[in-house]
């Protein structure tokens, strides 16, 4: 029954990470804002995974998969923020609303 209740436990904040990410995302214009939202996301599915690994018993499933979680996120951060990057260098402005036509 403990861990049961353990589940629950993260499961509600998975929930919260999760709300707190889609609005993140949803709220802002600000470029960097929405991908500190996505941010959140990927680290509440890493959550899920990790509590889902130990509750089911796989551990080492639950490891191999979050490791492959985390380089991928690395990898599509690192993209994102150079796009952002290059959108700030171009227009002097994060915000979304302000994005200029880039066939300029």
């Amino acid at each position: 029954m403990d861990i049961v209740n353990l589940f629950w436990v993260y499961a509600f904040s998975i929930i919260m990470l999760l709300v707190i990410g889609i609005y993140c995302m949803l709220a802002t214009f600000n470029l960097m804002r929405a991908l500190i939202g996505s941010e959140i996301l990927i680290k509440a599915v890493t959550l899920f995974l990790i509590v889902a690994g130990y509750v089911t018993n796989q551990g080492a499933l639950a490891q191999c998969l979050v490791i492959t979680l985390i380089v991928v996120e690395v990898v599509m951060m690192t993209v994102a923020v150079g796009v952002v990057l290059g959108i700030h260098r171009y227009n002097k402005s994060l915000d979304v609303r302000k994005i200029r036509n880039l066939k300029g």
